[in-house]
């Protein structure tokens, strides 16, 4: 709408969405993780809440984009952190998400 100024004068309703807040968007990873059927070590949470309490101020902040982006990020650090064993991980281990992978991800 920004980008071309006449357009908005075209509708006649908007509809404002409210962002959401640091508890539905750890709420939203967590429902990821379980759909995915991924097992989240249980420190994660405060760690997740903290995280979107600070980036929900940032300017630029994408709302539930920034938990999928956020919950890629934390797929990509324990594929890395697997890849760093050596060897082949078991199921268990494979489906576990570490508070470890958590921090990278947000860092």
């Amino acid at each position: 709408m920004d980008a071309n100024p006449g357009l908005a004068s075209r509708f006649s309703k908007t509809i404002d969405f409210e962002n959401y807040s640091p508890d539905e968007l750890t709420l939203i990873v967590q429902r990821m993780v379980a759909a995915q059927e991924y097992d989240l070590d249980d420190g994660a949470e405060p760690l997740l809440h903290r995280h979107f309490a600070v980036v929900s101020q940032a300017a630029n902040f994408g709302n539930a984009r920034d938990a999928r982006r956020l919950f890629d990020r934390v797929r990509k650090a324990q594929s890395q952190r697997l890849r760093r064993l050596g060897g082949m991980p078991g199921l268990s281990e494979l489906r576990r998400l570490r508070l470890d992978d958590v921090t990278a991800a947000v860092s």
